[in-house]
């Protein structure tokens, strides 16, 4: 197997191009001493595996330069072979990385470069990204110019496999099977131009100019349409990512959210990138036409019913302007209706990441302005409770401090204040002598020194009460899936490491839970926030194993069963989990941000309205 060279810092090439002058008398460049001027073809150098089998060596090859890349630290062209080798594993096209020095070359332009075979990993060599094989330190000579682009590739509905990768393995390691494997489809086509036509936008425009389409507009589509995760073994085969080479002042890079269609002709060639996989790098970009999405608003809830949402808020600090704080009082006030409680994931202390190690911790500040911009915008004044954190300790943006709190409407729901909780003490299931569960503190949090929550926020557990009756209700923000290997990348099944803390997490959780259940066996209890992981994952089946608590996520149709947009895929990251207590339960994901170019945070609330069941017990707890 050729060693792969990783470029994780790319040395700047010093590029020989020839000037009008010298095209016009044809005079050649000399190529380097130790280069073999026999040329090579391009499907030669790119192999019918991964890694090109030239590896190391020197090559000269004939192409079609088809597009190039002006901006940037990774500048060069694409060359295409016009004449293939009628082997589908074999790409027709290379990148030829020209560093910080843009090419002089444009498309059309007949090339015989000569360069060095290398394979781009992105991070390392050892990293689980695919690689890419590209020429280095390269010269050519131009041959003529204004040459018709090679023929594209043209991307259908039937033309992507519908099975995603090989079942296990290093994919360095085997052929291409294009056939029958949607990754090695678009590995066969790596530097080679392909075109789509209408295709439907399962993802908003991101701030890195991005988007998403889908190629198989009958995948898995959301009811709002998107492209639904369902499954680690249901990937959507059908999405492609769409840069832009098009510079932005002839040509601004489109806004446009989930279901709207980008519509004509969209060509040019494709690459790997460590963000959203194989990616179409757009020398011809279709328009966008608006499919008119509208963001949800929730149902109205009955005075007898008592509401839950749970929203992240996404690093919202004492410092955000205050446009930031007045979309996501919006939200809460016309979108989710005033719920009569909520949980906040990623509340920041009041100066955020600008005070990295200055010792603040608190957040009265942010969600006083919070408080302050839902009555303005209409809502209850709310009451808010939370526990600071120690300094750095709970992960998230280096000085931001983030933790998860609850807001609560005072004049619908009363909150039960016992005192003692801090960011090291845990709170306590105690039992009064009439057989009603309480908290030894509240708010409190969950066993807060436990390993589970190294680096990461601790769950803030509450106790209500509504219309005579107690409800505990725990605020949550488990560990991220920073870590986890790419779905896109050359491991296959991906590695899921940052699972194995949320399963502890969920562990931890459940067992406050189990303990609440013992004490009082119809307790009513909510298990809410961003718990960063599926609804089929083992993070969940931990949670709602034996039928302690349900996922209420599990009870809407498939098609709705999302709160995130990631590469295109509409995905399950936060959720509601409630006990077989509560009583006409109602629930629903509200689609405000996700799905949205124009957005408040990067995740959409949920709410769930009930009636509890169990009657709040006077009699205080006997230890």
């Amino acid at each position: 197997m050729p060693r792969v060279t990783a470029l994780s810092s790319r040395a700047t090439r010093v590029v020989s191009a020839l000037s009008a002058t010298a095209v016009a008398t044809s005079i050649v460049l000399a190529a380097p001493a130790t280069a073999d001027t026999t040329e090579t073809r391009i499907h030669d150098v790119q192999g019918t595996g991964r890694i090109s089998p030239m590896v190391g060596e020197s090559v000269t090859v004939p192409g079609i330069v088809t597009a190039t890349r002006d901006f940037g630290s990774a500048r060069g062209f694409w060359l295409q072979d016009p004449e293939p080798d009628g082997d589908p594993r074999t790409s027709e096209g290379i990148f030829v990385y020209t560093g910080e020095q843009s090419p002089d070359v444009t498309a059309g332009d007949e090339l015989s470069v000569t360069g060095e075979v290398t394979e781009y990993r992105p991070e390392s060599q050892d990293s689980a990204y695919q690689s890419t094989t590209q020429l280095t330190g390269a010269e050519w000579t131009v041959s003529s110019t204004g040459n018709e682009l090679p023929e594209a590739v043209e991307i259908t509905a039937d033309t992507v496999p519908d099975t995603f990768a090989p079942p296990e393995g290093n994919l360095d390691e085997l052929e291409l099977q294009p056939d029958k494997y949607a990754l090695d489809f678009w590995e066969s086509t790596e530097g080679q131009r392909a075109v789509i036509g209408d295709a439907r936008l399962v993802s908003p425009s991101t701030q890195y100019n991005e988007l998403y389409v889908t190629t198989k507009p009958g995948e898995n589509p959301s009811a709002r349409g998107g492209a639904v995760y369902g499954g680690y073994d249901r990937a959507n085969t059908g999405l492609l990512k769409i840069e832009s080479l098009i510079p932005f002042d002839e040509r601004p890079f489109p806004t446009a959210n989930v279901g709207d269609t980008l519509t004509g002709t969209t060509a040019g060639p494709i690459e790997y990138d460590s963000y959203g996989g194989y990616t179409l790098m757009a020398t011809e970009l279709g328009e966008v036409a608006d499919n008119g999405l509208e963001r949800e608003v929730t149902a109205k809830q009955s005075r007898a019913d008592l509401s839950v949402a749970t929203y992240n808020v996404e690093n919202l600090s004492g410092v955000d302007d205050q446009a930031k704080f007045d979309d996501l009082a919006g939200g809460v006030v016309e979108n989710l209706r005033s719920p009569d409680i909520v949980t906040l994931e990623e509340i920041q202390d009041n100066n955020g990441a600008d005070g990295n190690g200055d010792g603040v911790v608190a957040a009265d500040e942010t969600l006083d302005r919070f408080v302050d911009a839902i009555a303005a915008a209409g809502g209850p004044r709310y009451e808010w409770r939370q526990i600071d954190p120690e300094e750095s300790a709970d992960g998230g943006q280096p000085g931001g401090n983030i933790r998860v709190g609850f807001l609560y409407n005072p004049d619908r729901v009363s909150f039960v204040d016992r005192a003692g909780g801090d960011a090291t003490t845990p709170v306590e299931v105690e039992k009064s002598r009439s057989g009603a569960a309480h908290l030894s503190v509240s708010p409190g949090r969950i066993d807060p020194q436990n390993e589970a929550w190294a680096d990461s926020r601790k769950p803030l557990v509450g106790e209500f009460t509504f219309r005579g009756r107690t409800v505990f209700v725990v605020a949550n923000h488990f560990a991220s899936k920073g870590g986890d290997e790419p779905t896109h990348g050359r491991f296959q099944p991906p590695a899921r490491s940052s699972e194995e803390q949320r399963v502890k997490q969920a562990q931890v959780v459940r067992g406050f839970v189990d303990e609440l259940q013992a004490a009082q066996p119809d307790a009513n209890v909510v298990v809410a926030g961003d718990l960063n992981d599926f609804q089929f994952s083992e993070t969940l089946g931990t949670l709602t194993e034996g039928g302690a608590l349900s996922a209420l996520i599990d009870t809407l149709p498939v098609d709705q069963q999302y709160s995130y947009v990631y590469e295109g895929n509409s995905q399950v990251l936060d959720h509601i989990l409630v006990s077989d207590s509560l009583r006409r339960v109602d629930y629903d994901v509200v689609h405000i941000n996700a799905e949205f170019a124009d957005q408040a945070s990067d995740h959409d609330p949920q709410i769930v309205r009930f009636r509890p069941s169990a009657s709040t017990r006077t009699d205080w707890p006997t230890n």
